[in-house]
């Protein structure tokens, strides 16, 4: 077993993917990832193998969401935050067999985690965090006000640099 700590931001799902392939490339499975990045492999031969990710918020049909796909020959793997992880070695695939076989659905995958994780988490932490930010300096605790301002700016970055990600993979097409 080894673990690695690894970050991909969540519009960069394709250098995920290509990271698991090449980890099991060097002889290297992946387990299932934890906490923030921690990837988890066994030791097993070196195989060329695809990983594919999907975002899915419908917890109420899982287990049939699951089954068609492994009835396509792709291996579930696990779900975290929302994203689920299959695997399928290019031995098995027929010509470029891919969850997302063009541009469109994989910019509808994008929109799901942007509708679905990015704007309401910005509406929560700007109706939290803004007032704190205003009171705080109104009352004269700019220490703190100016925390939670710059925890503000942060997310405020976060969510900008997300939506450019969006926005170029979408006017790529």
């Amino acid at each position: 077993m080894k673990k690695e700590f690894k970050y991909f931001s969540i519009f960069n799902h394709e250098k995920e993917e290509e990271y698991l392939r090449s980890q099991h490339q060097h002889g290297w499975e992946f387990v299932k990832v934890t906490g923030i990045g921690m990837y988890h492999f066994q030791e097993c031969e070196p195989e060329d193998v695809i990983y594919q990710l999907d975002y899915n918020q419908d917890t109420n049909n899982k287990e049939e969401y699951i089954q068609m796909f492994v009835d396509c020959g792709w291996e579930y793997i696990q779900e975290y935050a929302q994203f689920s992880y299959f695997r399928k070695p290019v031995s098995d695939m027929v010509d470029d067999e891919r969850i997302f076989s063009d541009e469109t659905s994989r910019l509808e995958m994008l929109e799901r985690v942007y509708k679905g994780r990015l704007l309401p988490v910005l509406v929560i932490f700007s109706a939290c965090l803004l007032p704190q930010f205003f009171i705080n300096l109104s009352n004269g605790r700019y220490f703190l006000g100016m925390m939670f301002g710059g925890v503000l700016a942060i997310y405020i970055v976060l969510f900008a640099y997300c939506a450019y990600h969006y926005y170029r993979k979408k006017n790529q097409r």
